[in-house]
């Protein structure tokens, strides 16, 4: 089974996906509270940006400072039980925007080893990939699994996904 994806179709950039980087990824979100939380819809690409921005201008200002070793072991310890423990989704909408897709896209199709499912434009920038369950990769049904936004597809996601085309 490949452990990639590929999403291409009418974009200007067409990309292969590697969700095994992306457990190191700072635009990951945890599985099992992305559906329990009423966020603001607060666009993710410009969130995420603007976080960016304020640790570039604050190393800017005060400089970068070493954390103190006591604090840095305790600190690596938690991201490395956390990162071994939980399950993690990105938003496809990262890797849409990267493709820059064509301004007639309408629709997206995925295609999956239980063949394909063609879901609206909008519906697929609102979409989430999982790619870790408990800290392993998906690999039995993987490589990533699809979820809808708004979750209504929470208990049974798309699985078994090869290919994301823009149509």
């Amino acid at each position: 089974m490949e452990f990639i994806v590929a999403l291409n179709g009418k974009v200007n950039y067409p990309l292969t996906l590697d969700p095994g980087v992306w457990i190191f990824d700072d635009r990951k979100e945890d599985l099992h509270t992305l559906f329990d939380l009423d966020k603001s819809k607060e666009n993710e690409q410009e969130k995420y940006l603007k976080e960016v921005s304020a640790h570039w201008d604050r190393e800017l200002q005060e400089g970068a400072v070493p954390p103190s070793e006591q604090k840095k072991q305790s600190s690596k310890t938690t991201l490395k039980e956390t990162l071994l423990t939980s399950s993690f989704a990105i938003s496809l909408s990262y890797f849409i925007y990267n493709a820059q897709p064509h301004p007639d896209a309408e629709k997206v199709r995925i295609e999956s080893g239980d063949g394909s499912v063609e879901i609206t434009f909008e519906e697929a920038q609102n979409g989430y990939f999982a790619f870790s369950n408990n800290g392993k990769p998906l690999k039995e049904d993987g490589p990533v699994h699809f979820y809808f936004g708004d979750g209504r597809n929470k208990e049974n996601p798309i699985k078994h996904i090869s290919a994301v085309t823009i149509l």
